[in-house]
């Protein structure tokens, strides 16, 4: 009866410690996969206010239409080229009229604005150096009056988004050696655990790959349920997400999800598998007199 009473106790025990390494890879990776996604999305956020600064090539009044028709032909072609918005001088003065609320034409007598193309580009091409270059480009053509694009916003907007993009990487680096850690820490306490158990198997003549084995198989597994356990919180989560806020795009690259998962999956794979080893590897090389 004591006999069953202890063993039961055992099993209860190493259940426990089973279930808590579970856990805490779960709630790991649960948290790494969250940072990662982050990461993705802030690079999309920064990537479409890069696509909202538009290059604003105004033309001269005795600028031709066949110029003008040419030219917006020959920037839509470009692979650089997001899309363009033509604005005439006509669409112009209502907009301006009605964002001060009067008529501004009754006043002067004319119409002062000019015939002008909105161009916005990909956000692979939107950097200093470039939009300068386009600027400089089209300035030359005789045809156009002025271009323009808002440089101290696209100075702004690409300082704060180089110094977020630093940051993440930093943090994401520091919490993905936090997660490393905390799973080492968790494996190395439950193997160490057993430790009479190991040293028992090693006194009766065992060999060290035999006592191996089935710890590193185990963790392994282990890995791969807490793995499983928070791919299925994440899914969950990034599903209720998008359905509050739809415009966040969550799920429109599945694919995205589908290649962090797995590489976080082959990871804990692997950083299990080496805990597992070295933890156990550490108590063979332990003399048997150490253990307490």
């Amino acid at each position: 009866m004591r006999y069953n009473s202890s063993d039961e106790f055992q099993k209860r025990r190493l259940l426990t410690t089973y279930v808590s390494v579970v856990i805490s890879i779960s709630l790991v990776l649960f948290f790494v996969r969250i940072l990662s996604i982050l990461l993705i999305n802030s690079n999309k956020v920064a990537n479409h206010f890069k696509e909202q600064i538009a290059l604003t090539i105004f033309f001269n009044d005795n600028a031709k239409p066949i110029e003008i028709k040419q030219l917006k032909k020959s920037i839509i072609i470009k692979k650089e080229t997001k899309h363009i918005d033509y604005i005439s001088k006509k669409d112009a003065a209502l907009k301006h009229s009605k964002d001060i609320g009067e008529d501004f034409m009754d006043f002067l007598g004319y119409n002062p604005l000019l015939n002008s193309i909105n161009v916005y580009f990909n956000s692979d091409y939107v950097t200093p150096l470039f939009l300068e270059t386009v600027k400089t480009n089209f300035e030359q053509k005789s045809f156009i009056n002025e271009v323009f694009y808002d440089e101290p916003l696209f100075e702004l907007l690409n300082d704060n988004i180089n110094k977020i993009s630093k940051w993440m990487m930093i943090l994401s680096a520091i919490f993905i050696i936090i997660a490393v850690l905390l799973i080492n820490s968790s494996i190395r306490l439950s193997i160490f655990s057993k430790k009479l158990i190991i040293k028992t198997m090693q006194l009766v003549g065992a060999k060290k790959s035999f006592i191996r084995k089935p710890f590193i198989i185990k963790y392994i597994l282990l890995g791969f349920y807490g793995s499983f356990i928070s791919i299925s919180f994440l899914l969950f989560l990034i599903y209720n997400l998008n359905l509050k806020f739809p415009e966040l795009k969550l799920l429109e690259n599945p694919e995205e999800l589908i290649l962090i998962s797995f590489f976080i999956f082959i990871s804990c794979v692997i950083i299990t598998g080496l805990s597992a080893f070295f933890a156990t590897q550490k108590l063979l090389n332990l003399k048997t007199n150490s253990i307490q």
